[in-house]
């Protein structure tokens, strides 16, 4: 019979989200890994025969079931543009703890980005965020070509607020971009840019 897990497949896949976030891919050590688990070397190994990359890809598919349940679903669910546009920075917030956790995205992404391991995933979930953007800002007027420039923006936003939030070491840079982002977003008149 086999020796109950000491931890949670949910909560360990938590905990090494927290540590990808907080170091990166690269810097993420297995002894970093085992510390933020709570679990051996060989206890990990075992959970995880593929090492520190299957690890990645199970967070980063959590990750990307998160954002399909929580992001792109509401945004895909019908209603007005800007009760969609609202719960998606609602759950934005709520993934990125009011701005206090860098994107996993951003962290798992390599310095030469289309070589990573990681590199289709990341990919795949800006653009299904993208997509799933444009569609609302489409329903609420803007034609194609706007409304994928907008939702390129927003994106750019989010993550460079991010950026910004870790390097100052404060939330305000992300909070501002969250306050703003649904006028910078459905607001018809802009000076400059695509309108």
């Amino acid at each position: 019979m086999a020796r109950p897990a000491k931890i949670e497949d949910s909560a360990l896949l938590e905990r090494l989200s927290d540590v990808f976030r907080e170091v990166g891919y690269e810097a993420a050590s297995l002894a970093v890994l085992s510390e933020a688990s709570g679990l051996k070397k060989a206890s990990l190994y075992h959970r995880f025969p593929g090492g520190k990359e299957q690890m990645a890809h199970e967070v980063m598919a959590r990750a990307e079931a998160w954002l399909s349940e929580h992001i792109l679903a509401p945004l895909k669910s019908g209603g007005a543009p800007e009760v969609r546009i609202r719960a998606m920075i609602r759950s934005v917030d709520a993934f990125y703890s009011g701005g206090r956790q860098a994107c996993l995205l951003n962290m798992l992404s390599s310095p030469r980005a289309d070589q990573g391991p990681f590199a289709n995933l990341i990919k795949n979930a800006f653009e299904a965020w993208i997509e799933a953007l444009s569609a609302v800002l489409t329903d609420a007027g803007f034609d194609e070509d706007t409304a994928r420039f907008r939702a390129e923006r927003a994106i750019a936003l989010l993550q460079g607020s991010l950026v910004v939030s870790r390097g100052m070491g404060t939330t305000r840079p992300f909070q501002n971009c969250l306050a703003n982002l649904e006028r910078e977003l459905l607001t018809s008149h802009r000076t400059g840019g695509a309108a």
